[in-house]
């Protein structure tokens, strides 16, 4: 099985069915307090299957996923002030969902193996293979990480499951069932996920310490897409809005609208570290 790409999980049966989807970067600018988007540019700029895009640690390059016409999954890097892409990888395997770790000197993909295990594995920032994360661990669809020691993400049962696997003690335990495919940290000791059912989406915040969920929102929608930032919060992607959730008013209001960029639909999206640099996927 595939990994999750969109609203279905991709086999090798149905890999020719991937959207076409293209990569925005944007500038971000505050005026008063009211931030604005600059200098919309399609970085991807092909047709087929470019996405799952992030800022390396030191916001100079974004790393994503492009497919080719083989239907091979590989990682790009693009290089914001040259403006060039570069494969970091081109392997006989597929790798998904690039993350950078925890102290910035690798990154970790979802690789689809040859006997179509799912496995987290670990690169340079070259893209040199380094070692396969957990030999144990299959079946992953999404991940990111809560520290060096240990990540939350996305196993592929039945019922599809959120878990938590910690490295260093080799555990693994469950979390929910029905999480949706965006679950982000919050600080050292919180994060965010959110469950979903038909119609709606419950996000909740998560203490690990203290092994305790509590509510933070309900959105009457199901949203497969957020982020958690340090300024606006809770973020998600709405067609062609992003959107943040409002603590004080407990109502979710437009924090960017791209329909005047031609953008008609956005899903996954990420921040630089300083709010300077804003990365989108428009569905086309």
């Amino acid at each position: 099985m595939r990994i999750w790409l969109c609203s279905i999980f991709i086999t090798s049966m149905a890999i020719a069915q991937v959207p076409d989807t293209e990569i925005f970067l944007f500038r971000v600018e505050k005026k008063d307090t009211v931030y604005v988007l600059k200098n919309p540019l399609n970085i991807s700029h092909r047709k087929g299957y470019d996405n799952q895009p992030i800022f390396n640690s030191d916001d100079k390059s974004i790393l994503y996923v492009s497919i080719d016409s083989s239907n091979q999954a590989d990682v790009i890097q693009y290089q914001i002030a040259k403006k060039q892409t570069k494969f970091l990888t081109k392997t006989e395997v597929s790798e998904y969902s690039p993350t950078i770790i925890p102290d910035g000197t690798a990154f970790t993909c979802v690789v689809v193996e040859k006997d179509s295990t799912q496995r987290i594995w670990k690169y340079g920032l070259d893209g040199t293979f380094q070692s396969v994360l957990d030999e144990a661990t299959d079946s992953v669809g999404y991940y990111t990480w809560l520290n060096p020691d240990s990540l939350l993400y996305y196993k592929l049962t039945n019922p599809h499951s959120l878990r938590v696997l910690d490295i260093k003690n080799q555990t693994d335990k469950w979390l929910c069932n029905n999480p949706t495919r965006a679950f982000k940290k919050i600080n050292y000791s919180l994060f965010m996920y959110a469950i979903k059912d038909s119609t709606s989406t419950e996000f909740r915040i998560y203490n690990p310490i203290l092994r305790e969920s509590k509510l933070y929102c309900v959105a009457n929608a199901v949203y497969e897409d957020f982020v958690w930032h340090p300024k606006f919060g809770l973020v998600i992607s709405d067609v062609s809005n992003l959107k943040h959730y409002n603590e004080k008013t407990q109502t979710w209001e437009v924090l960017f609208s791209f329909s005047e960029f031609g953008i008609k639909k956005i899903t996954r999206f990420n921040f630089d570290s300083k709010t300077k640099q804003l990365v989108v996927v428009s569905h086309l």
